[in-house]
């Protein structure tokens, strides 16, 4: 695990946006796990910028969504929408390679089966960017007493909710569909991004408490190319112990 804790949110944005972009300009296929969210705004801003620099180029990207709403792709309130709104329609990304779950599926176990299907015919992700929320959630995998392995439906928790209302996603729906666990771990790198005092307390449990499924985002920490992201004020509850890549920090064990 990477961790580097940037002045502000505006710098961690730019340094995810950096790496990303260096990914982006690896020979061969790119495939790439993207997330949404409010979080993502200014990190696909800044990737965008590149682009268009000739820094981030994604004519050989290949893309995934982690997690759609149980809304209509055209739905404002779909990820889809907010995919093509913040990053697709600004880059060069042919549109046969960007892969979305379909919300208002009939057959949602069905699709979920579709979704994992498409990623193993791909082959591993190159990289997967994913943020977490208020809860611990990454993706959209809830804390529980257990976390789906592979690609599911699943209903979101009232915090969850709360979060998408804030961000506009009036009504919030109450389902989802979502990576599983295990199909996140397979990305060969994971980048992690926080920013905001309002996610300190769970990224201090992600990082320093114990892998549970009652902190999903602790699984992260399994994987051996993790590099995490964070502002001051979302590393504000970090005792700084146990965390590799910090000062004065051990190895969690």
């Amino acid at each position: 695990m990477r961790v580097e804790i940037l002045e502000s949110a505006a710098a961690a944005a730019a340094r995810a946006a950096d790496l990303l972009a260096r990914e982006l300009r690896r020979t061969g296929r790119r495939r790439l796990v993207l997330a949404s969210g409010r979080t993502m705004i200014p990190v696909y801003r800044e990737l965008v910028a590149r682009h268009r620099a000739g820094r981030a180029p994604f004519s050989r990207a290949e893309t995934w969504n982690l997690d759609e709403l149980a809304v209509a792709p055209e739905d404002p309130r779909s990820f889809r929408t907010f995919m093509e709104r913040e990053l697709f329609s600004r880059v060069d990304l042919p549109r046969r390679r960007v892969h979305f779950l379909r919300g208002d599926t009939k057959d949602p176990a069905r699709e979920c089966r579709r979704y994992e299907r498409s990623i193993a015919r791909a082959g591993r992700p190159s990289l997967a960017l994913l943020g977490i929320g208020v809860n611990g959630h990454v993706a959209y995998l809830e804390p529980g007493r257990s976390l789906a392995p592979r690609t599911a439906p699943v209903r979101l928790a009232p915090a969850t909710r709360r979060e998408l209302r804030a961000s506009g996603a009036v009504p919030a729906p109450a389902r989802a569909l979502t990576m599983g666990i295990e199909t996140i771990l397979s990305a060969n790198a994971l980048l992690l991004i926080a920013t905001g005092r309002a996610k300190a307390a769970a990224v201090a449990a992600a990082l320093e408490g114990p892998i549970t499924a009652r902190c999903p985002a602790s699984y992260l920490s399994l994987h051996t190319d993790l590099t995490v992201l964070l502002d001051a004020a979302s590393a504000s509850r970090l005792r700084r112990s146990g965390i590799p890549g910090l000062p004065g920090s051990a190895r969690r064990g």
